[in-house]
């Protein structure tokens, strides 16, 4: 599962464009970008399932996300029955 960010978010929100330190960011040059692609990530289909009351209740009180989650657990075990 993902940890919590350790970025002060709101702090960063506050933050005018010339108070960030740009310098560790590599420039990219024109020929560079003309080359860069957007790559969006293909749309993950709607589907409904049954879960035990307990299994739904238990990720909900992980906090917000909890679809993800459940998403991120079916994924590790799909891994793990992959190999």
């Amino acid at each position: 599962m993902q940890t919590k960010s350790k970025t002060n978010l709101k702090k960063l929100k506050r933050m005018r464009d010339e108070e960030i330190d740009f310098s560790d960011i590599p420039a990219v040059d024109p020929k560079q970008f003309k080359k860069m692609v957007i790559r969006m990530p293909a749309p993950k289909p709607l589907v409904s399932i049954r879960l035990d009351p307990e299994v739904l209740d238990w990720f909900k009180k992980q906090g917000k996300g909890y679809q993800t989650r459940i998403n991120s657990v079916l994924r590790g075990y799909v891994k793990a029955q992959s190999h």
